[in-house]
C-alpha cells in the first residue's frame, strides 16, 4: 500500500465517528504505553500502608490499591505489556493464519488437503487448556499468552477466510499466474492475500481485543503474566476480591480493558470499509498528488 492509499484509508477512517472514537483511544493508548517506559507518577513497589484503599485525591488520581499502591502508576505500566501481547500474538496470529490457509488451499494447488482434518480436530481446544499445558514447562509469562492465543485464533481465521480465499485461488488469473509457472507462495501473497485482505483485518482486529481479555482471565487463573509484571489483568487478579471493599479498585481498569476492546473492534469495522475498494469509492479513483499533477502536466506541454 503505497502513500496515497494510505491516506486515503487514514481520513476514511477519521470520517466515521467509530472510526474517529477507535483511532482517538489507541492513540491515547499508544502515548501512555511509551510514556509509562520512562516514567509513572509513582513507582510500582511503592506503597504506604496507611494510606490503603485511598479514594481518588490530587496525590492519587485513581486512587490506591490494598497495598497502597498507586492504581494509575499500575495501569500506565500495564498499558505497555497488554500492548506488547497484542502485537505479538496479531503477528503470530496473522503469520500462522495464513501457513494454514495456504495449507488449506494446498487442494487447488497441487499438494494435500490433509491440513483441513487437522485444522477441524485442533479447533476444539480451548485457550485455557492450551495455557495450561504450557504452563507446566513454562510457568507463567507473557510468551504463555501469546502462544496460546495465537494457537486458538489462528485456527479460527484460517477457517473463517478460507471460503473467500477459495473463490480467489479458482480466479481466471490466479490459474493464469499458476500456468506461467509463478510458486504457490508468490500467489498466495500477490493474489489471494490482497483480495482477503479486509476480511483478515477484521478478523485480527478482533483477535487484538480478545487477546486483552485472555490476558485478564489467564493472569486471574494464575497461567498468565507473572505477578513481578504490570499488567492490566494483574491490577484485575488482584483487586476482584476486595470488591466489596473498595469497588473502584476493579472499576478502572475493567474500564480501560472494556473502552480498548471496544475500539480495537470498532476499528476493525472501519479498518475493512477504508480498505475494501467496494465501499470506499475513493480507493477505485483516488486523485493525483498535487506533484504528480505538476509532472503530468509538464509532461504534456513537452509532448
Amino acid at each position: 500500500m503505497n502513500r496515497r492509499r494510505s491516506a486515503i484509508v487514514l481520513t476514511s477512517i477519521w470520517s466515521t465517528a467509530t472510526g474517529r472514537f477507535s483511532l482517538i483511544v489507541m492513540s491515547c493508548w499508544l502515548l501512555v504505553a511509551l510514556l509509562s517506559l520512562v516514567w509513572t507518577p509513582y513507582s510500582l513497589w511503592a506503597t504506604d500502608g496507611f494510606h490503603v484503599w485511598q479514594s481518588p485525591s490530587w496525590s492519587h488520581p485513581l486512587g490506591t490499591d490494598g497495598s497502597g499502591a498507586d492504581v494509575l502508576s499500575w495501569l500506565m505500566a500495564g498499558s505497555a505489556t497488554n500492548l506488547l501481547i497484542v502485537l505479538l500474538a496479531v503477528i503470530l496470529t496473522a503469520i500462522c493464519g495464513l501457513l494454514l490457509v495456504a495449507a488449506m488451499l494446498s487442494s487447488h494447488l497441487g499438494l494435500s488437503q490433509l491440513a483441513v482434518v487437522v485444522i477441524d480436530a485442533l479447533i476444539s481446544l480451548p485457550t485455557v487448556l492450551v495455557a495450561l499445558i504450557l504452563a507446566v514447562p513454562f510457568g507463567p509469562s507473557i510468551m504463555v499468552i501469546v502462544v496460546a492465543c495465537s494457537f486458538g485464533y489462528s485456527l479460527n481465521l484460517a477457517r473463517i477466510v478460507r471460503p473467500q480465499a477459495m473463490l480467489v485461488a479458482r480466479s481466471a488469473y490466479v490459474e493464469s499466474a499458476l500456468s506461467n509457472g509463478a510458486s504457490a507462495g508468490r500467489v498466495l501473497m500477490t493474489h489471494i492475500v490482497p483480495n482477503i485482505l479486509p476480511l483478515l483485518l477484521v478478523q485480527l482486529s478482533m483477535c487484538a481485543g480478545t487477546v486483552i481479555l485472555a490476558e485478564s482471565g489467564l493472569t486471574y487463573l494464575g497461567i498468565g503474566v507473572p505477578s513481578s509484571v504490570a499488567s492490566w489483568g494483574h491490577s484485575l487478579a488482584t483487586s476482584v476480591k476486595f470488591i466489596n471493599v473498595y469497588p473502584l479498585a476493579v472499576i478502572w481498569p475493567g474500564l480501560v480493558v472494556t473502552v480498548v476492546v471496544v475500539a480495537l473492534n470498532l476499528f476493525g469495522d472501519a479498518l475493512r470499509d477504508a480498505v475494501d475498494p467496494l465501499e470506499n469509492p475513493r480507493l477505485r479513483n483516488p486523485s493525483p498528488a498535487p506533484s504528480e499533477k505538476t509532472q503530468e502536466a509538464a509532461d504534456v506541454r513537452e509532448s
